[in-house]
């Protein structure tokens, strides 16, 4: 993925001197050159089946800010199969939402409990279509990240079984309690997927 002019307003470890390089790439360099004892490492690939196999086995937490629905589902389901807490945060417009999905702990609900399938191609936006405004992938990132260092410090309570809402235009907050579905696909009672495809 190719950093935009367009993705300026909203990522702001990337400048207009690295316009058309890999964003993976351009983060890093942001990273390093706020510390240059920070050990980043790159993937710089499309996220499929087989590298979902391969990389998230090697991390103790997953973080999703992805902006496209195939990919945030393999997440979910990647995760769930291989065991691993994901902190998922997403936005558009002047919204944001972000949940802890750990259903491989006891009665957890997974990604799927609350999305079973990825909406129809053109229901949604995409965040060039709609909009993004900045700030509130400043506040949802933040937030992020706050959830990871719960899970790696065992301090505090995750958002495991809830999911935090963002209205930045009502300045509102709110978080609703998230069940388990017992007919999931993913981590109910009879799943149908056991594999990642």
């Amino acid at each position: 993925d190719r950093l935009e002019l367009s993705n300026l307003q909203r990522q702001i470890a990337h400048t207009t001197a690295r316009i058309g390089q890999n964003k993976a790439e351009s983060a890093a360099e942001a990273l390093r050159a706020l510390n240059p004892e920070t050990r980043v490492e790159i993937h710089a690939m499309r996220m499929d089946a087989a590298v979902a196999k391969s990389l998230i086995p090697q991390y103790d937490i997953i973080c999703d800010g992805t902006d496209n629905f195939p990919t945030r589902f393999l997440l979910g389901d990647a995760c769930h199969l291989l065991k691993k807490p994901l902190v998922s945060a997403a936005v558009l417009r002047f919204e944001g939402q972000l949940s802890v999905f750990q259903s491989h702990h006891e009665k957890n609900p997974c990604h799927r409990c609350l999305h079973p399938e990825p909406p129809p191609d053109g229901m949604i936006p995409s965040c060039s279509e709609a909009g993004v405004l900045g700030a509130v992938t400043g506040v949802m990132g933040c937030l992020q990240a706050t959830e990871v260092l719960k899970l790696i410090l065992g301090i505090g309570e995750t958002l495991t079984g809830r999911l935090l809402l963002w209205d930045a235009l009502d300045a509102r907050m709110r978080t609703i309690k998230l069940r388990r579905d017992p007919g999931c696909a993913l981590c109910g009672e009879a799943p149908s997927i056991h594999a990642l495809p």
